[in-house]
């Protein structure tokens, strides 16, 4: 099927934003037409984005053990992955850290944590760390808990924490075949009770898990449902041990298609690099910025190993984006 990537792109520029049933004809751009979608792309993100890069920081502040068997996920109990298990990380761990932050120049830091969710003592004790690191004024604190209610997601507000992480991680129609022991509607209620007290809201997921073009678009639809100020974007890298330790790679060019259908669904959004960046080339990453990502995590990830600060800045530049 043949669709217009000028008469959307005109629509976007003008203002306005796709329609669910035009969002589902971008599965079917051509080889041929993947030139004209990530021109078009890239002005869009050129009209409604910052130059400004959207950077931000991560800490795995508590490891394995998780109870969910999410199949792409090192840390879940479920598999034998080898990954590392510890409990809360120590306050002067996490100081340590966020003064890193500070040095480097990024401006967004966060707390992950494994397990459906942080309660108790441990949320307690994450929000003394957060208040802490609140009181210079110079960190935007952000948190990625699991699945947490209101009153719990009241803690972290109170703490200084600004925007909470929950991603939905892939379609709708394909959630139930990564994982059994949580839902999407699980997500959205805690996305739900984040926005309700104020909270900023990052929310996105991972592609090449085995997923098809439309469902990659069924992601990106499904996310307005979740109103999202940034979305990161994950590329899966497999973890030997999970069940998706043998998935063959997404290729470099239907990443980059992915990441131009996402501009045009989401063309004011911050979009993310977050894990599984190292697997592609920098001439794709370079691309990737030009036609979507205005975002990224930077340094080191969860459980995989992230770009080293130094090397992101000089993409960062020679992309054209102000660090």
């Amino acid at each position: 099927m043949q669709i217009s990537i000028s008469s959307l792109k005109e629509k976007l520029l003008d203002g306005g934003f796709l329609t669910t049933d035009e969002a589902l004809l971008l599965q079917h751009i051509t080889p041929e037409q993947e030139e004209e979608l990530f021109a078009a792309a890239q002005q869009i993100t050129e009209r409604f984005c910052s130059r400004d890069f959207d950077s931000c920081s991560i800490i795995n502040a508590r490891s394995g053990k998780c109870s969910e068997n999410c199949k792409w996920c090192a840390q879940s109990a479920h598999f034998k992955t080898g990954a590392e298990v510890y409990p809360l990380v120590s306050r002067e761990t996490c100081m340590r850290i966020a003064d890193m932050n500070r040095a480097h120049g990024i401006k967004r830091f966060s707390l992950v944590t494994s397990g459906k969710k942080m309660s108790g003592t441990d949320l307690d004790r994450a929000c003394e760390y957060y208040r802490e690191m609140a009181q210079p004024g110079d960190l935007y604190l952000c948190a990625s808990m699991g699945l947490l209610n209101r009153d719990e997601l009241q803690k972290l507000v109170d703490a200084g924490v600004k925007r909470y992480h929950c991603n939905l991680e892939t379609a709708p129609s394909y959630f139930a075949q990564l994982c059994t022991t949580h839902t999407i509607e699980d997500k959205l209620k805690t996305i739900r009770a984040a926005k309700e007290l104020g909270m900023d809201i990052c929310s996105g997921g991972i592609i090449g898990m085995g997923e098809t073009r439309l469902q990659r678009i069924e992601l990106a639809l499904e996310l307005l449902r979740a109103e999202p100020d940034s979305i990161p974007i994950n590329f899966l890298q497999p973890i030997p041990g999970t069940p998706l330790a043998d998935t063959p790679p997404i290729s470099e060019r239907e990443i980059l298609v992915t990441i131009a259908i996402f501009r045009l669904i989401h063309p004011r959004i911050a979009i993310r690099f977050a894990g599984g960046r190292a697997r592609i080339s920098r001439e794709t990453q370079l691309r990737a910025m030009a036609i979507g990502m205005n975002g990224g995590i930077m340094g080191d990830l969860l459980t995989t190993i992230g770009a080293q600060v130094r090397e992101d800045k000089e993409m960062i530049a020679k992309a054209g984006y102000r660090f």
